[in-house]
């Protein structure tokens, strides 16, 4: 990334179409703070928009994934007020949660496939992050719970939505309800994440080698594939299949498809176009 942005919560590195964005708070457990639900939506923008990126992985520094959410921001007046007309204190209360859902939806409106690296505890808030990435990868210490309840309120940032479409709704309701934790294997065996690693250093090599491969294919078939797996997702079949069809006309050309034919026929690595950057209309 040239001229990379400063984050105080991340640190990202764009090396072979890969970024690599790391939680970079291991002192303070990467506890989501306002600073982090503010940079992680402009992170996946600024990837977008200045890099040649085709995947991107996310990890973490330190013991825990994330411990969640920083209650700092919740006890923050300005952005929650705690007195004065209820109706009014209502109405920021729910601009807030839409603002921490908008952040966690980055990770599935930004084009690139997301890959989620864990290690420790991905508690509250932070399993609702992982929740919204394309795959989960986890170390065999690795635990996930949602914490809300044990807390007195309702997990209100996408785990409740998002989570029963990566397991089975009733093992999912009864997390939802006890809080409990489940650990790598049970995570592993209901499909949450993809595979377990023995170690943080090994998790880190198998998932990079998948955004090798991820980022060796054709960056448009991929950014089609993640348009049409999150359209099914939230549609019917006949709508997706329609979708699916005006997606291919619009979009599909042979261009692709002809340099790998004539890669492999060359006994050589196809190399792709990239997309055009993510920018504004009036962006330089």
């Amino acid at each position: 990334m040239s001229e990379s942005p400063r984050y105080q919560c991340f640190e990202v590195d764009v090396t072979d179409r890969i970024a690599h964005v790391r939680l970079c708070r291991p002192d303070a457990l990467n506890s989501m703070t306002r600073e982090f639900w503010l940079e992680l939506p402009q992170c996946m923008q600024d990837i977008e928009a200045n890099t040649d990126a085709r995947v991107i992985v996310i990890s973490s520094t330190g013991k825990h994934f994330s411990a969640g959410m920083d209650l700092g921001v919740f006890t923050d007046p300005k952005a929650v007020p705690m007195t004065g007309d209820p109706g009014r204190m209502a109405e920021n209360l729910r601009r807030v949660v839409l603002q921490l859902q908008d952040t966690v939806t980055s990770l599935e409106k930004v084009r690139l496939p997301v890959l989620a690296a864990l290690q420790g505890g991905c508690i509250g808030g932070a399993l609702d992050m992982v929740c919204a990435a394309d795959s989960r990868y986890c170390t065999r210490d690795a635990w996930f719970t949602i914490k809300e309840t044990e807390l007195g309120m309702t997990a209100d940032v996408g785990t409740l939505q998002r989570l029963p479409k990566l397991m089975p709704e009733g093992v999912v309701r009864e997390l939802a309800y006890t809080g409990r934790r489940f650990g790598a294997d049970e995570a592993h065996r209901l499909g949450f994440v993809n595979a377990v690693y023995d170690s943080h250093e090994a998790m880190l090599e198998g998932v990079m080698e998948i955004a090798r491969t991820i980022a060796a294919n054709s960056p448009l078939a991929v950014t089609g594939c993640k348009e049409m797996l999150n359209f099914s997702r939230d549609h019917s079949v006949e709508d997706s299949l329609k979708y699916m069809a005006n997606w291919q006309s619009g979009m599909f050309r042979p261009n692709d498809m002809m340099k790998t034919f004539q890669a492999q026929g060359q006994k050589q690595v196809p190399e792709y176009d990239d997309l055009f950057p993510v920018k504004g209309l009036f962006d330089s």
